[in-house]
């Protein structure tokens, strides 16, 4: 799509203004009475609706305005980018529950690190677009760069499930407490605190610093995975910025399931085969290799096909877990 400055501009200002919204009707930041509060799962579940319902609202305004193809790029690149940022979920569970951060407070650091993924996505997006401009045969290497990261998340998945992760142990969080000492507790949501005349940073910054690390990681795995799908500049940007808003009210909305959705990796891992796969063939295609390339209906309808799959027989899974459990307590 054509897209002129000023629509950038005015996407940009809403995105900001969504989460100033966000951050006045939740945190309450002019509060200093109440402080923080626990975000309760109905709280989350509406919220949760209302972002999904805008990303939904906006697909169709680029129908109007950009044509079906345009819209069907969008959707495909946002329910493969919700998917990645629903993985990402799972990455900030563990490291929420390995530095023992406060439920009140993990709101907080879930907003600060849906603003630094937004700041790493777009840098990541302008990066990638002009890559694409300059040298087509970068969907080698895009192409390439994906299937690599589906073995990436199903041995990371492994890596979980055999409990080797230790976030708080990270190079990143090593590093900074080379630098400044760091306070045993939480200080509230306060990053530094000084102490017998001495700065510390507090665990809260360790988490950030770590949310951090896993945002950069996530923003070079999941640019090219749209870019599969589509090469237009503000549909990747819009398709990852909705994608990430109304992040951490999913958080507390799926914090319950994340021991649920046990193939939700494994449908990832499928998902980044399949547009490795579709970049190749566009890259052999752009250079006159006649080849078949898959179009944007049939990606749809892959992206969407395999996370149904995926979601339906993690819960029969659980289930099956579950009564599974229940005989054996009952043989007890």
């Amino acid at each position: 799509m054509d897209v002129p400055l000023w629509v950038w501009l005015a996407t940009i200002g809403a995105m900001i203004a969504i989460l100033a919204i966000d951050l006045a009707i939740v945190d309450h930041p002019w509060s200093k009475k109440s402080g923080p509060k626990e975000f309760g799962v109905k709280q989350a579940g509406w919220w949760a609706a209302f972002y999904i319902g805008i990303a939904i609202i906006f697909g169709f305004g680029v129908w109007y305005f950009g044509g079906s193809t345009a819209a069907g790029e969008y959707f495909a690149g946002f329910v493969t980018e919700k998917s990645l940022s629903v993985d990402n979920l799972f990455i900030f569970y563990l490291i929420i529950g390995s530095f023992a951060v406060p439920k009140k407070y993990q709101h907080e650091v879930l907003l600060v690190g849906i603003v630094i993924a937004l700041v790493m996505r777009g840098i990541f997006i302008a990066i990638g677009a002009q890559a694409i401009n300059a040298w087509s045969e970068v969907f080698y290497l895009f192409g390439a760069f994906l299937i690599y990261t589906a073995v990436k998340i199903v041995y990371d998945h492994v890596k979980q499930d055999d409990g080797d992760q230790d976030f708080t142990d990270s190079f990143a969080v090593r590093m900074v407490k080379k630098v400044w000492p760091v306070t045993d507790d939480y200080h509230g949501a306060h990053l530094t605190v000084v102490q017998n005349g001495k700065r510390y940073v507090t665990p809260m910054l360790m988490v950030i610093v770590a949310i951090g690390v896993t945002d950069l990681v996530f923003a070079v795995d999941s640019i090219p995975a749209i870019f599969g799908l589509t090469q237009d500049a503000y549909i990747v940007f819009t398709a990852n910025a909705f994608a990430l808003l109304g992040l951490r009210q999913l958080y507390f909305l799926l914090a319950g399931l994340m021991d649920k959705l046990a193939y939700i990796s494994w449908g990832l891992a499928v998902i980044m085969v399949f547009i490795g796969i579709k970049m190749l063939l566009h890259a052999l295609h752009e250079n006159g290799v006649h080849v078949p390339e898959v179009s944007i209906g049939m990606s749809l309808t892959v992206i969407i096909g395999v996370m149904v799959v995926t979601i339906v027989a993690s819960l029969l899974k659980a289930r099956y877990d579950g009564k599974k459990a229940e005989s054996v307590d009952a043989g007890k």
